[in-house]
């Protein structure tokens, strides 16, 4: 079925009827139109959904100069990843240090174990919701997923964003949700995206949501959502679970390769969680934040307002 939101020449494009009665009715226009600038719709087809704060090895994507989307375990992907920096797949110009740690990374064998780890991602994300659907005695089609949506709803491939469990009005028996079930079982690593993490659900306004300078460390310790799965990673990794395994851990992070595929230079500067200071790293800086879940990532779209704040924008 095709998706109801969806990226069509880099637009955020939707396909939606009129709307519906609890009983599946399709409304009449009289009764679908609220005023002049209002309606009620129903969505025509599925919905992609990103979980939010967390990044996991990738199944299958694009290489580089190909649309179609192709499995990780591909020879293509062994033979890209051996030598992402080769001629043939045209320039990508990064700051010597950066090239040098994706450097150690990449080489023989990267494809094999990034597919393993997502073929292990997917596997374990899939009996959790077929445990779920156990748990509460349900068929498929009357599981309910329950979505709580941070600052941005959709991004721009039309996917939404959200941190995601399954749906129960009671409190009590509540699982931790999907999200912080992979980090803890170490399937997937942290990807903090401020404005879309925990602290900031709440905020009246982005620049009212700017962190303080050299205020990163105490939000960390002191808001319990992000304490708590900031928790779950570092015991992951000190169980060595999943991608900290200790003989074939992760070698390449999944954003570095869609990145590396993409051919674009990472454009992320990054706060550390750990730190007092008043340091916004360099996009291209990042792995100098050892631990993954240190990582506080800001876009070039909201830069500004960090800066304006106090922060202070490293040098390469």
């Amino acid at each position: 079925m095709a998706k109801a939101i969806e990226s069509i020449l880099d637009k955020v494009t939707g396909h939606f009827g009129l709307g519906a009665s609890a009983n599946g009715v399709v409304d009449t226009p009289h009764k679908a139109v609220h005023d002049g600038d209002t309606f009620s719709v129903r969505a025509v087809g599925n919905f992609g959904l990103r979980f939010l704060g967390i990044d996991t090895p990738e199944i299958s994507f694009q290489l580089p100069g190909k649309k179609p989307f192709t499995s990780i375990e591909n020879a293509d992907w062994e033979r890209f990843l051996s030598d992402p920096f080769a001629a043939e797949y045209g320039a990508m110009l990064l700051d010597p240090a950066l090239a040098a740690h994706l450097a150690a990374k990449v080489g023989a064998g990267c494809a094999t174990n990034h597919a393993k780890h997502a073929k292990n991602a997917q596997a374990f994300l899939e009996q959790e919701v077929t445990s779920d659907i156990a748990a509460q005695a349900l068929a498929n089609d009357s599981f309910r997923l329950f979505l709580r949506f941070a600052t941005d709803v959709v991004d721009r491939y039309g996917r939404l964003l959200a941190y995601v469990n399954r749906d129960q009005q009671e409190a009590a028996g509540r699982p931790l949700t999907y999200n912080e079930r992979m980090l803890q079982a170490g399937m997937a690593l942290p990807y903090f995206i401020w404005p879309n993490i925990n602290p900031f659900r709440q905020q009246s306004s982005l620049p009212d949501a700017v962190l303080e300078p050299g205020m990163a460390a105490d939000v960390a310790q002191h808001e319990s959502s992000l304490r708590g799965v900031r928790l779950s990673v570092a015991q992951a990794r000190n169980d060595k679970l999943g991608v900290f395994a200790a003989n074939d851990g992760l070698r390449l992070e999944p954003f570095e390769l869609r990145y590396l595929a993409q051919r674009r230079r990472p454009n992320r500067w990054v706060i550390d969680l750990s730190s007092t200071g008043n340091l916004l790293h360099h996009p291209q800086r990042y792995f100098d934040i050892a631990k993954h879940e240190d990582r506080l990532y800001v876009s070039d779209d909201h830069v500004d307002m960090f800066v304006a704040a106090g922060w202070v924008k490293q040098g390469i």
